[in-house]
């Protein structure tokens, strides 16, 4: 255990594990701000006033706590990009010297400028450095603590983040290889060639999305992907199955969860084309505007058709776009006359070229 905690001590911590958070930012800045002002408060309060609450004493230890918090947030911010690059313990001996030196520096300015009117040499009194320096290394570490469990904390949430994604994820991939590999088992006796062109076709979309480990990929892989897909189902609906592509607005570099269309094309060939004799057509009209991404599958399906078994391959996706994109992304499904209509809308950027 202690070679562990002189092990950790030792070594940076970069990136998400640095537990520093950017001090720079509004929401940290104002937050420090509102956490000091509450500190002079309580302790304003628990000093004993015979003539009521004195506020001139609250005035002058809340201008006296802010410069302090203040500055600190400044300079640890500065030096944050320096301290990831060195090892933790000397971060953390980084930012108990800065606060707790800050305090004693303006506990020496304060008594200089409001008892000798900035004339002398500068008192120096042991007893109120050592109360201040104490004050100050308690509420450091208080704050360095709770910095480390929010660090913990949002860690844990990325981690179960990215476990719930992979479970839903792979719902989707046995399904789709499944069906995959029920169309090529139709073509075996009757079209060995075009069974073992669908076998080439389902190994490269199988390597491209096995290649890719991360969460997102790119609205240019999920198309090739779905025009895979298809090709192994044209083999085995032929004519039946009729598509037309209307996706020109959509740059291929948008992000793009793997498996995010293709179970909607499943579901249309699935519960709307199969079913029917004569089959039907798909289509697929994909839009970009103002930072948001729309993709519309609509596909003709028999007029007694519910759609029914639809529901699964929506909820995950719903989810999937939810845990990536946040509430504002939306998966809707309805049925008009003889039509199926199936759009996942969510906001995202296009990366820069």
């Amino acid at each position: 255990m202690k070679n562990g905690f002189w092990t950790l001590l030792s070594k940076p911590q970069a990136g998400e594990d640095f537990f520093l958070p950017d001090l720079c930012s509004s929401v940290a800045v104002f937050t420090l701000v509102v956490l000091a002002e509450l500190m002079v408060l309580v302790w304003v309060l628990a000093q004993p006033a015979t003539a009521g609450f004195d506020w001139l004493q609250l005035a002058m230890a809340s201008l006296f706590v802010q410069w302090i918090v203040l500055l600190s947030a400044a300079l640890l911010c500065r030096l944050r990009p320096w301290m990831r690059r060195r090892p933790l313990g000397l971060a953390i001996a980084c930012c108990y010297t800065v606060v707790v030196g800050l305090a004693l520096l303006f506990t020496v300015v304060a008594d200089w400028v409001l008892y000798q009117g900035m004339v002398g040499v500068p008192p120096l009194h042991g007893d109120q450095l050592l109360r201040h320096g104490l004050i100050a290394l308690i509420m450091t570490s208080m704050l360095l603590r709770y910095f480390y469990l929010q660090q913990q904390w949002q860690l844990h949430n990325q981690a179960a983040l990215q476990a719930r994604l992979q479970s839903l994820q792979s719902r989707i991939r046995p399904h789709f290889l499944f069906n995959s590999l029920n169309s090529i088992v139709s073509l075996i006796g009757s079209q060995p060639h075009k069974a073992e062109t669908a076998v080439l076709d389902l190994s490269d979309l199988f390597r491209a999305n096995l290649a890719d480990t991360d969460a997102l990929a790119t609205w240019g892989e999920e198309y090739r992907l779905c025009r895979g897909y298809l090709r192994i189902e044209q083999y085995r609906l032929g004519e039946r199955l009729r598509i037309d592509w209307q996706v020109n607005e959509l740059p291929e570099s948008l992000p793009m969860p793997l498996l995010t269309l293709q179970p909607l094309l499943e579901n249309a060939i699935l519960h709307g084309l199969q079913p029917s004799i004569q089959g039907g057509d798909i289509i697929v009209a994909g839009h970009y505007r103002e930072g948001c991404v729309e993709l519309l599958v609509s596909n003709s399906c028999p007029q007694q058709s519910e759609h029914r078994g639809a529901s699964m391959a929506l909820n995950n996706i719903r989810a999937r776009l939810a845990a990536l994109f946040g509430p504002a992304a939306r998966v809707e499904a309805w049925q008009d006359g003889p039509r199926y209509f199936s759009r996942l809308v969510y906001p995202c950027r296009q990366p820069s070229t």
